[in-house]
């Protein structure tokens, strides 16, 4: 049987979901309640296998001073980035954030 990990969702994933499921659901509510089932659903996954998931680009280049890992859920535009770390037997979801966002560690250079 596969090694089973317990998942923590911080309070800044927590916040990130929330945004995006509001932003979501004034488009459609319907919308909203599959991302956030789908999103969970994916989230469950990470239980057994989190290590298959590859280093994120934020560690590789070294914005980061802790190894994190991503996943990758939805499609095209539409896709979010699970940013993990793995500690012992947990899995801390440090960050759920749209694909077409400025790495974690990145300044805006917009201001």
């Amino acid at each position: 049987m596969p090694k089973r990990f317990e998942i923590v969702v911080s309070p800044e994933a927590e916040r990130n979901i929330e945004e995006a499921f509001l932003w979501i659901s004034e488009r459609s509510g319907m919308a909203a309640e599959r991302w956030y089932r789908e999103l969970m659903g994916k989230l469950r996954t990470l239980e057994s296998f989190p290590k298959h998931c590859p280093v994120a680009p934020e560690s590789l280049l070294g914005l980061l001073d802790f190894e994190v890992r991503q996943m990758l859920y939805g499609k095209g535009y539409w896709k979010y980035r699970i940013l993990f770390k793995i500690e012992g037997k947990r899995v801390l979801i440090a960050h759920v954030r749209h694909g077409a966002r400025l790495y974690l560690g990145e300044e805006d250079e917009g201001g």
